[in-house]
């Protein structure tokens, strides 16, 4: 019997690529979410999936049901790819070294967008200016010059709700809508990049640096080209120092502005899984750097993008705007994160699974991005420890 692993978030993308490396790694894996995650579970990889309460709407569910598959499977180590990563981080009295990601505290210090900037700045590393919004008195400050700042939920997601550089009027507007917490940060107008890490008790043993000219409204990307070697190694080293200083155990991503100079400012942190991973996942690279400690190469030298996405959203995009050359060349040129030779069905499955979170954002009256998280996200809310 080999050694297992539990995959969960099974819904991303990201968890089906950390669970084909940690099969190529010689792991047997288990795979579970909240919902049936037809991409992963269509996969031909060899895995078991399970479902498990959904954990915002059912604390007590999802605990018991995640103790009894750790004991059931002998679980010897879990990974989480998505915002479960924080229901989990709740039970690590129980979990202990087995769940690969830091404790509840330190996550909320990463997630936090404000705690995030003010940490990272303590430790020296470059971000904007920040400062809390929670009243409609507070943005008045702004007013004069809101062109110069961004505005966000401290714990929000894909950027659906953020303001860049807003007039007047749309800031008055936000006045009527400040729930859980804001913030303004000072607007770093460049080139937006992101960095994915892996780090083994405050050590980077991962690392993968792009961009991407596909995405969402919201910002939410489905292309992802790695960047050029010197900023690479530029923010490699941002992403130790931001691994050693908060000491994180776990998978964790930044979203980085580089300013006209060239200078590079962290904007956020999502303390979990993204879409760099597939970026370093192959060969069972990344499963041996999360299990062992052991460096990963960045396996890719193209483009990843996920082959759904670029149709459904890419390829109307590149129409209207007359980018079907740039359309083109990224499919050929790149490579599909979800769909690869001997393990087509995933990409099949991805389409079943999106279709299903229309009908639930449109059930709920959220977006699309909401409704992949609306069962597993963390708002800063307090949880039983």
């Amino acid at each position: 019997m080999g050694r297992r692993v539990l995959v969960t978030g099974a819904r991303a993308a990201a968890a089906l690529d950390i669970a084909r490396d940690f099969v190529a790694a010689g792991w047997e894996v288990c795979m579970a979410d909240s919902v049936i995650a037809r991409m992963a579970r269509w996969s031909s990889i060899p895995a078991t999936h399970d479902r498990f309460p959904p954990p915002r709407q059912a604390q007590a569910g999802f605990r018991n049901a995640i103790r009894e598959q750790v004991d059931r499977h002998r679980i010897e180590l879990v990974v989480p790819a998505c915002e479960e990563v924080f229901h989990l981080a709740a039970l690590k009295q129980d979990l202990g070294d087995r769940l690969f990601a830091p404790d509840l505290a330190r996550l909320r210090q990463l997630h936090d967008k404000l705690s995030f900037a003010r940490a990272a700045g303590g430790w020296g590393l470059p971000v904007p200016e920040g400062h809390p919004v929670e009243t409609a008195e507070d943005l008045t400050r702004f007013m004069p010059r809101s062109h110069q700042w961004v505005f966000k939920p401290r714990f929000g997601r894909f950027g659906d709700q953020t303001l860049v550089g807003p007039d007047a009027a749309r800031l008055e507007k936000l006045a009527l809508r400040l729930e859980g917490g804001w913030m303004a940060q000072r607007r770093i107008i460049g080139e937006e990049v992101c960095f994915q890490g892996v780090a083994q008790h405050g050590r980077l043993v991962a690392f993968a640096a792009y961009r991407s000219d596909w995405r969402l409204g919201g910002g939410a990307r489905y292309a992802f080209e790695p960047v050029e070697e010197d900023k690479a190694t530029l923010l490699r080293d941002l992403a130790g120092t931001l691994a050693r200083n908060a000491a994180i155990h776990g998978l964790f991503a930044c979203d980085v502005l580089f300013d006209a100079e060239g200078a590079p400012y962290l904007i956020e942190c999502n303390p979990r899984a993204t879409s760099g991973v597939h970026l370093v996942a192959g060969g069972g690279h990344l499963a041996r750097a999360i299990a062992e400690g052991t460096d990963a190469p960045t396996t890719a030298n193209s483009t990843r993008y996920l082959g759904p996405a670029m149709i459904l959203f890419g390829l109307p995009r590149a129409i209207a705007k007359g980018e079907l050359a740039a359309w083109r060349a990224c499919l050929a040129e790149g490579r599909d994160a979800i769909s690869r030779p001997g393990d087509r069905a995933p990409l099949a499955g991805s389409l079943v699974d999106a279709a299903r979170f229309f009908a639930k954002g449109r059930a709920h009256a959220i977006s699309t991005n909401a409704a992949t998280t609306y069962d597993i996200e963390w708002n800063g809310e307090e949880l039983d420890v």
